[in-house]
């Protein structure tokens, strides 16, 4: 069974960047699957009403920009990280990690930890926990976890995603509070979302870039296509039970949680979720309307745009769950005090 636990971490600063320009559903021109007559029903049924979009920005330009602002508002010297974790399904190059670029582009040490992690929606979670599990030894004292997308595999008019990039800044404490996983994953469904051509098993070719309507939407072999009741019917499945099952392992009542802080897939998924868990909806925050579903930034982006401003001088305890492509999934328990949280960078 996948349970992780980690001692002497804390999260010591969360940030997150995203194009200053906004796309409104209900004005622009988007795919809707069968079914969906309008702009309105699409923001209706996904709860989505706008989003950010760049033609000019990748995931690691949103990330440079937020990790800048936070190390500044930590006042933290990039000479004392050692650790530089980034998780993304849109990196800047085959080859090589875009971590090593980031770390150049930072001026972070030569001697920093530097890694890649291909994940989707449940990365930020998992990225959590790989950071948490090379600082609780105590030689590596600080790192910056990574996670965004800004993602160039979708069709421009795809209504449903955004673009965000996001910091988690991490440190070792003695004594904090430990850090409490679970994990799991189902690769017979790994096409449930996929790009089906570029990679080694199916490298480029130029029938690849002829266009095919799959459900309402216009893909080439390089976009990504979802089989949308799929994910949805594992989403409200796979959830709930992942958060039942982390708080049964480790001892505790999921229900006394402050926050609960789930990956915005869409509206209706979540509202599901939330029932089947009995929770308060007021301890659910959402940043789907404004932002969209972006991907593995969109736990901690939901922090820092509905969280900023009352979490930050008392101690707050989070159960958070991403779920998604893989398919993966993967919840946490952990507990904030004194934290930072830097204002929305928006990227020009």
């Amino acid at each position: 069974m996948a349970f992780l636990e980690f001692k002497n971490v804390r999260v010591a600063g969360l940030a997150a960047g995203v194009p200053a320009n906004i796309v409104s559903n209900l004005s622009a021109e988007i795919q809707v699957s069968e079914g969906e007559y309008s702009n309105d029903d699409f923001v209706k049924t996904t709860g989505v009403y706008e989003r950010r979009f760049s033609e000019h920005h990748t995931t690691s330009d949103l990330c440079y920009e937020a990790a800048e602002q936070l190390m500044a508002d930590l006042q933290w010297r990039k000479d004392e990280i050692d650790a530089l974790i980034f998780v993304s399904q849109n990196t800047d190059y085959f080859l090589p990690a875009t971590a090593c670029i980031l770390q150049d582009r930072l001026g972070l040490p030569k001697e920093c930890y530097a890694e890649d992690i291909v994940l989707g929606c449940s990365g930020w979670v998992y990225g959590l926990s790989t950071t948490a599990a090379l600082l609780q030894g105590g030689y590596i004292k600080k790192a910056l976890l990574m996670c965004g997308d800004a993602k160039r595999h979708f069709p421009t008019n795809d209504p449903l995603f955004g673009f965000a990039g996001t910091i988690t800044a991490l440190e070792y404490q003695v004594g904090a509070k430990s850090f409490q996983f679970h994990f799991g994953t189902d690769g017979s469904g790994y096409d449930s979302i996929i790009i089906p051509e570029g990679g080694a098993r199916n490298p480029i070719s130029f029938d690849g870039f002829k266009e095919e309507e799959i459900d309402g939407h216009v893909y080439n072999r390089f976009q990504t296509r979802m089989k949308g009741m799929d994910v949805f019917a594992f989403g409200i499945s796979t959830a709930p039970k992942s958060v039942k099952k982390l708080a049964e392992h480790f001892g505790f009542d999921y229900q006394t949680a402050d926050y609960f802080v789930f990956h915005q897939a869409n509206m209706k998924m979540n509202k599901m979720i939330i029932k089947k868990l009995k929770l308060d909806e007021t301890k659910v925050p959402s940043s789907m309307y404004h932002f969209g579903n972006t991907s593995s930034a969109s736990i901690p982006l939901t922090i820092v745009t509905q969280l900023k401003g009352k979490i930050e001088h008392q101690p707050t305890k989070f159960i958070c769950c991403g779920f998604g492509v893989g398919l993966s999934w993967g919840s946490v328990s952990f507990e904030t005090d004194n934290i930072i949280i830097s204002d929305l960078v928006e990227c020009k």
